[in-house]
């Protein structure tokens, strides 16, 4: 895949619309992490067709309500664009694309079948759906900042770089606890390092236990990646913490580094060698 850069920027396609609301917010932290934002709405993009990809080194999917989360959170996104831009997407990650989900965007990535893609080879089709992000255990939609831990074995290439850092970011869904499959298990994404980052407690240990982990999924599982550790999905915001200001107790000195940028710079930097 060519290098695609603007002024040595490399260029990153946010698509927008049809619902999705976090557009503002990752657009910064794109450009905060050294990236050239290029925001696009989803129609224009199936309009434009595959070639929108041939000019970008990496998509991130965003945060939001795609067509009202009817039907089920990022079901009807998966579906037009798994229609639309399935080939195309697949080719994009073999040929060294980089692709971040984000909330809404995570949802719409394993319902596409993106993530976490168990098996497939590079060449082949897009996998089917192994897993699935459903309600949260309790009490419903929750708005909250969260801990999370990084596997330091991921593959992930926006977490490999982080050690097994425990950050603090903004979680904010209703439908975002993993339920694994009967062939992509919990045991066997675990075993393979393609769940990068688990909701943790004080102590940093991974928990399944409200409020720390607010929506009950195994293990503490955040997030996923493929294989190729080139796809990432998590359902907290890391973009949305890109002001050490943001961090609900930078006021009393108890703050920390923001994510955002160091999260994104590391798909950036691995954009860049690609």
């Amino acid at each position: 895949m060519p290098m695609a850069e603007t002024t040595g920027r490399p260029r990153v396609l946010v698509p927008t619309g049809y619902g999705l609301n976090c557009e503002a917010e990752t657009i910064y932290a794109v450009e905060r992490a050294g990236g050239c934002p290029v925001a696009m709405h989803i129609s224009d993009w199936v309009h434009r067709g595959p070639s929108v990809l041939d000019d970008v080194a990496m998509v991130v999917f965003i945060g939001g309500f795609s067509f009202g989360d009817h039907i089920a959170s990022g079901r009807a996104l998966a579906h037009l664009l798994r229609a639309r831009m399935g080939d195309a997407l697949a080719r994009f990650v073999d040929e060294g694309g980089i692709v971040l989900g984000i909330c809404n965007g995570f949802q719409t990535l394993v319902k596409m079948g993106l993530l976490p893609a168990l098996g497939r080879t590079a060449g082949g089709p897009l996998a089917t759906q192994q897993v699935t992000l459903t309600a949260n255990e309790r009490l419903g939609y929750r708005d909250a900042w969260v801990r999370l831990r990084v596997d330091p074995a991921s593959p992930c290439v926006f977490t490999r770089d982080l050690g097994d850092l425990v950050f603090s970011c903004p979680a904010r869904h209703g439908e975002g606890r993993l339920v694994f499959g009967e062939h992509a298990t919990y045991e066997a994404l675990s075993a393979a390092g393609q769940i990068p980052v688990r909701y943790v407690d004080a102590d940093g240990h991974p928990t399944e236990h409200w409020p720390d982990n607010p929506n009950g999924s195994r293990g503490g599982a955040a997030g996923l990646c493929d294989a190729t550790g080139r796809i990432f999905g998590l359902m907290p915001h890391p973009e949305a913490f890109a002001y050490p200001e943001n961090h609900p107790h930078w006021d009393v000195g108890a703050g920390e580094e923001p994510i955002a940028a160091r999260l994104l710079g590391a798909g950036l930097t691995h954009a860049r060698s690609s």
